[in-house]
């Protein structure tokens, strides 16, 4: 049995396998836009599916910038707009902050690792989609929030890069 994630991973390589060569970058960019692949596993895509290496790495990288980018920007404005929409329903009254204990969790790591730290090592847990829009909700700036996540993107797309080219090397 597959898991979804797999079939989805699957459908990425045979598209790109089936499409023109010019429109094979497009297809690694949209699979980068996609949480769980990311730019890291759509590079692996576009290399698996016969594009050359440096091509994959930067559609997977700005696939995966873009739709962070989109996160960002979105999180930003609803982050902006709960927030005067508290302000102002608190106005008079003493309102009560409630926190999940995910929202916790999530802010402990930050007060420990910072905006740098949970970009990078975000990645290794959870989809740079999801690590950006909790950054961006707690009020980190979304210029910063981006700054980082491109920096971890470009770094884990080239890592997994790297270890792709080198294993299908090694294997042939």
């Amino acid at each position: 049995m597959s898991s979804p994630v797999t079939d989805l991973v699957l459908g990425f390589q045979n598209l790109v396998a089936e499409v023109p060569t010019l429109v094979q970058p497009l297809v690694v960019a949209l699979a980068g836009a996609v949480p769980f692949i990311e730019g890291e596993g759509a590079a692996g895509i576009g290399i698996v599916g016969g594009i050359p290496p440096i091509v994959a790495a930067l559609a997977g990288a700005i696939g995966n910038l873009i739709c962070v980018t989109i996160v960002v920007l979105a999180a930003a404005r609803v982050r902006t707009a709960v927030t005067t929409r508290r302000a102002s329903a608190s106005a008079g009254a003493g309102a009560e902050k409630r926190t999940s204990a995910r929202r916790e969790k999530f802010e402990r790591a930050y007060h420990r690792y910072g905006t740098p730290g949970v970009s990078l090592l975000g990645p290794l847990l959870l989809p740079t989609q999801f690590t950006a829009a909790a950054l961006t909700s707690t009020g980190v700036p979304p210029r910063r929030v981006l700054a980082w996540q491109a920096a971890a993107i470009v770094l884990w797309t080239t890592v997994i890069t790297l270890i792709v080219t080198g294993v299908i090397r090694a294997v042939a």
